[in-house]
Formats: structure tokens, sequence, C-alpha cells
């Protein structure tokens, strides 16, 4: 079918922006209007004629609400084919009126989770006849159209103006397809949901549910598509950020972006990370963000053109001032003075994200990897290694300065690609070696990286999982460093370990691993 006129439509909306606008515009068609609860008391108090789900039914609303729409009149309103003989008999026979346009959205579930309610507050804001009424309408799109969405409403008012009061088959498909995804990413809300009250980790089938954001020019290369999905509840960060200016994000820039903030939020002093390819070519700490900006740029400062910026504080004049002396594409930060901002107006490409807050670096939750005829889940990597977790193995203990190194050189760690090797002296990386196929190739080429800038002398080691041989802590050691802190586990530990006696230096052992694919 093409045109189909709307006679009765049936609003119902939590959600209540645009409602009365939009009826007003329904109602000057003619069209009638049916309603329930506060959706009908606001058409009414703005002066509309509406006439009550209640009253049309002739069946009161009852059980607190539960049962309002779900009724044949409603939904034989909504289903009945109007080309089919046979329905519009039934329809007649039962005084059952078409309803042409169904306007429903649903009791806000995720926000009621995410606002801390309790069990039964969130089971009481499970919302039944609302999916009910949006499926059937889209089901029976070629007669019905279905509005989930206020920002809709204005393409089916234009068509109605263009169609006399109408709505075409190419628009009330896209609604039904629009509907269908609203009621599948709600019901995937209540599943997860229902799932962790349950203690189910990774409950027989996983849905995952997020909005559509932002389409992007292309993803990680020109010729694939890519997009920006944001879920509910959302973690302060990048997908969540108020771009303050700058050009489009890409998908690379929003992936490093994440990468940098995320290793940032690790810290509780002022840090800065630069991150290029998703791995850091800079982290440092210091008293200040000028400090700790100025000394993770001299980590790696060629690596650091063109790189993502991440503070851990909010942006000031003086720290936006340095980052501007170089190119670099994003600066992400909870947020930035007026000086900052106004240094930044001046570089009209550089894309400035402020998130209002920081994520939780010790937050549980799922992380999804698509694979060839399936899905990947693991929980987040939300391990943190305290001084009370080490385990000194070597004749000499480390000092209270390189403990405070190793534990800052393994949260590096933590966010870099496998293999990883951290160096680190005073709070500052001063050599990173990331993504080797072998970990003695990793000690190698951060401490090359060190010796190019910054050196390695009397720093601390770090590495993501164990030394399965001496030969890349030879390396380090080579390079200078004086303490090592690694997960332990090899079988040739005892070897590793006497390697670094025979040197004389301290060793930690975390028995945690951070693997980084």
């Amino acid at each position: 079918m093409a045109k189909a006129t709307i006679t009765r439509a049936l609003i119902s909306v939590s959600d209540k922006t645009g409602m009365v606008e939009f009826a007003r515009h329904l109602s000057s068609f003619g069209v009638r209007l049916l309603s329930t609860g506060g959706s009908a008391r606001a058409l009414r108090d703005a002066g509309l004629a509406v006439q009550e789900v209640g009253d049309y039914t002739d069946f009161p609303e009852m059980l607190d609400g539960r049962v309002k729409t779900l009724h044949p009149k409603i939904h034989g309103g909504i289903l009945g084919r109007r080309d089919d003989n046979a329905h519009r008999m039934a329809m007649e026979a039962h005084d059952i009126n078409p309803i042409d346009l169904v306007v429903v959205n649903l009791y806000p579930f995720a926000e009621t989770v995410a606002g801390g309610a309790d069990f039964e507050t969130c089971i009481e804001n499970i919302d039944i006849g609302g999916p009910a009424l949006i499926r059937a309408a889209a089901k029976n799109h070629d007669h019905v159209a279905v509005l989930t969405d206020p920002d809709d409403y204005e393409a089916v008012m234009t068509e109605m103006t263009n169609t006399n009061g109408g709505t075409d088959s190419p628009l009330r498909r896209k609604l039904a397809a629009t509907a269908y995804a609203h009621t599948a990413a709600y019901d995937a809300h209540i599943a997860a949901w229902f799932a962790g009250q349950e203690g189910e980790v990774f409950p027989a089938r996983v849905t995952a549910a997020g909005d559509l954001a932002q389409t992007l020019r292309y993803g990680e290369n020109p010729h694939q598509n890519a997009a920006l999905y944001r879920t509910t509840p959302a973690r302060p960060g990048v997908a969540s950020a108020e771009q303050v200016q700058g050009k489009e994000l890409s998908y690379n820039n929003l992936n490093d972006t994440d990468a940098a903030f995320e290793l940032v939020a690790e810290f509780d002093a002022p840090t800065v990370a630069i991150i290029k390819h998703a791995n850091p070519c800079g982290v440092a700490s210091a008293e200040t963000m000028l400090d700790a900006y100025r000394k993770a740029h001299s980590c790696d400062p060629v690596s650091a053109f063109g790189g993502i910026v991440a503070l851990n504080r909010d942006l000031d004049g003086d720290t936006a001032r340095a980052i501007a002396e170089i190119f670099v594409e994003v600066v992400i930060a909870p947020d930035a003075d007026d000086d900052a901002r106004a240094v930044f107006a001046d570089k009209k490409n550089l894309r400035l994200l402020l998130t209002g807050g920081l994520p939780d670096a010790g937050a549980s939750g799922m992380m999804m990897k698509t694979i060839a005829g399936g899905l990947l889940l693991q929980g987040r990597d939300n391990g943190r290694i305290t001084r009370d977790n080490l385990k000194f193995v070597t004749k000499r203990e480390p000092t209270p300065a390189e403990i405070d190194d190793m534990l800052f050189a393994f949260k590096v760690c933590k966010h870099t690609k496998s293999n990883a090797i951290i160096y680190v002296r005073d709070g500052v990386a001063v050599g990173i070696g990331a993504g080797q196929m072998s970990r003695v190739d990793s000690s190698r080429v951060a401490a090359q990286k060190s010796a190019e800038h910054l050196g390695a002398q009397n720093s601390v080691v770090a590495s993501d999982a164990f030394f399965p041989f001496a030969d890349g802590l030879l390396t380090a050691i080579e390079a200078g460093a004086t303490a090592v802190i690694q997960p332990g586990g090899s079988i040739r530990d005892d070897e590793v370990i006497a390697a670094a006696d025979d040197a004389g230096v301290a060793m930690a052992f975390t028995g945690m691993r951070h693997f980084r694919h």
C-alpha cells in the first residue's frame, strides 16, 4: 500500500517531549486522539480533545496501571488489515475502530536501574503494554504508522502535510524498523539486568544494546564503514564526552582517545598520557598538569606528534599552550577552563573533548569482540596492584621510590599492547616497548626508545607478563634498570631471579598478568 490516512491515533508516552505540538498537528487534520494516564492529562490540559482508553474500551485501567491498553478493541484496531475483507467484518462485528497511528515510548527502565533503584522499583518500570503496542503496529506497518522517538515527529508531520493527512509506505516501513530496534534494545537492558540479579556472568543468551550516536566517515581504513553507538548507563569517557571544538572524530580517533583516557584514570596524582595507535608513547605524573604534560611529551616527542593527549585533571591555559606547540589530534579531559578553551579556539581542527569526570578504573563490566561465527566476552581488566600485593623475590628489596615507580610502570603495562615492557623513573615513562612478538624484542625496543630521549639509567622496568627467559631482563639491566616488576609464574623464574641477584637488581612479583591484545 502507499498512502494510509490517519483517522485515529493512540498516544501513550513516557517521554512527553514534543507530544502536545505533535497532537495539535494531528488534530488539525481531524485525527481522533486516544490516550492514557499522564499523556491524556497533558493533552487535555493543552486544550485538546482526547478520549481515555478506558472510556473507549469500556474497561477501566486497573492493577496499578499494569493493564491499560491490553484489550481487543485496542490491539484489534492496530492489527486489523484494512485490505482483508474478513478482518474488516470481524472489526465491524466487535465494534473495533481502526487505529492508524501509535505513538508510544516506554517506561524508563535503563534509567531507573542506572539511578540505583531497588529491585521492586526496577520491576515496576518494565513496560508490558507499550512493547505490545509497538510490535503490533510495526507488524501491521502496511496500514499503521508507529512512532517511538520524538525526533521522528517532524517527519510524520511533514508527510501528513504533503499527503493531506496520511503517511506513505516507505516512511511507515522505516518507522517500523526503528520500532523493532527500540523494543529489542529495551528487552536487552532488561535481560542483562535480570542476569546480573541472578548472578549469571555468562547467561545462556547474550544481548547488547546501543543508540546510534554518529555515523563515521569510515573505519580503520577508508574502505571500511563505521559508526559510534552509545550504551546505557554510560561511563564517563569518549563516547559520552562533549566535543567542544574540532573536526569530526574518526574511528581511530575514538579508539585511541578511549585508550588514553582509560590509562590516565588509573592514577590519583595529576597525570598525562599521550597515545599513538592505541599505545602510550608518553605517560607522566607530576604536581601540576603542565609539568606532567612536559614530562610525558619528553618520553618520545617524535611519536607524540599527531597523537592523543589525555589528562585526569581539568585542562588549564598554561597546559593548553604547551600542548598547542605541536600538532595533536585530540585532547580529552574532565573539563577545561576559559583560558584553555581560548587557546584551543585558534586550533580549528584540534578536537577538544570534555567528559565531566573520569571512568572508574576498577569498574566491572563486559568487553565484547567478534570472531568468525561468534562473540568473545570477557570481564573488564579491572585488576589493580598495591604495595601489599607485591612479593619481593630477590636478595635486595626495592627502595620506597622504586616501589612507587614499579606500581606506576605496571599500570602503564596494563594499557599497552602485549608484549609490553615499560621503563619508568620518578613517575615518568622513559621507555616503552609495545606489541612485539617476543618479550625480549619489546625489551630491546623500550631500551632503544629510552636511549633516544630520556635514557633508562636508574629506572625500574615493568613487564605485563612473566619473563620466559632471562634475556629480556638482561636487556633491561643493560639499559640501566635497577628494579623489576613482573607477574612471575614462569618455569624459569629461578633463573630470572638469579640473573637479577647477580646484577644487584631488586625484583617483585605481582601474581597478576595484564595481557592486552
